[in-house]
């Protein structure tokens, strides 16, 4: 087969333990899914799952030891930080039932879900979509992905962001709206994930504007942190 020009890498994140890496085919996000979070937004109650997606080569990979770089993006005067846990999917499925969930796990990894609020707001406001807030250039910085057998209590893990060593977040994965296994469920249901998918599954509270020289580490219990500089 020939192209009419060299096609991309494909885009891939280490695996804690292992030489082989993990090909990502597609990134899901799951919008306001802790209670907290929903709050400091505007809402309340649990709301049925909503989710938009960031294109793969939107990850910033950081590595064990270093500190990731992530340039501060155009058009934005409101760069928000955003931790989570990320699910990564290494069977595919649809319509997968809450209890079959975690057959379809392959590991787990740190993340953060970069938010251009400025321009994300405004498009709410116009009623069109966000995806220029959400989905823009090394919005989605990363860390290694463990395999889901070495983190049996991934679920009752403790999740944590500072900003320049200051605490901005803090919480538990006990407190997501919608757990792990219900948000496979409902995404599954709107599309057919395949083996390479990873899953942002929320952020939350504290949600709050960073600036260039800023420097963000970021943890799940059980997990390889992370560390991103905005440059």
């Amino acid at each position: 087969m020939s192209f009419v020009f060299p096609p991309a890498e494909p885009v891939s994140v280490p695996v804690q333990g292992q030489s082989s890496r993990f090909p990502v085919h597609r990134i899901y996000c799951v919008g306001r899914n802790y209670a907290e979070h929903a709050k400091e937004m505007g809402f309340t109650g649990r709301e049925p799952p909503f989710f938009f997606l960031k294109p793969a080569d939107a990850l910033v990979l950081a590595l064990p030891g270093q500190t990731a770089t992530m340039p501060y993006p155009s058009l934005t005067h409101d760069l928000h930080h955003e931790i989570e846990l990320v699910v990564a999917i290494g069977t595919g499925g649809r319509n997968i039932a809450a209890a079959d969930a975690h057959k379809h796990i392959f590991g787990y990894a740190v993340g953060l879900d970069m938010t251009r609020r400025d321009l994300q707001g405004e498009m709410k406001k116009q009623g069109r979509p966000w995806c220029i807030g959400k989905g823009f250039d090394h919005s989605a910085p990363i860390g290694p992905i463990t395999p889901a057998a070495e983190v049996p209590s991934i679920a009752e893990a403790t999740i944590h962001l500072d900003v320049n060593g200051q605490q901005r977040q803090h919480s538990n994965v006990s407190k997501l709206i919608w757990n792990i296994a219900e948000t496979i469920e409902h995404l599954s249901a709107a599309w057919e994930l395949q083996p390479g998918d990873l899953i942002y599954t929320g952020t939350p509270e504290g949600v709050a504007a960073v600036v260039a020289g800023d420097t963000l580490d970021g943890s799940v219990e059980g997990l390889q942190g992370i560390r991103v500089t905005i440059a």
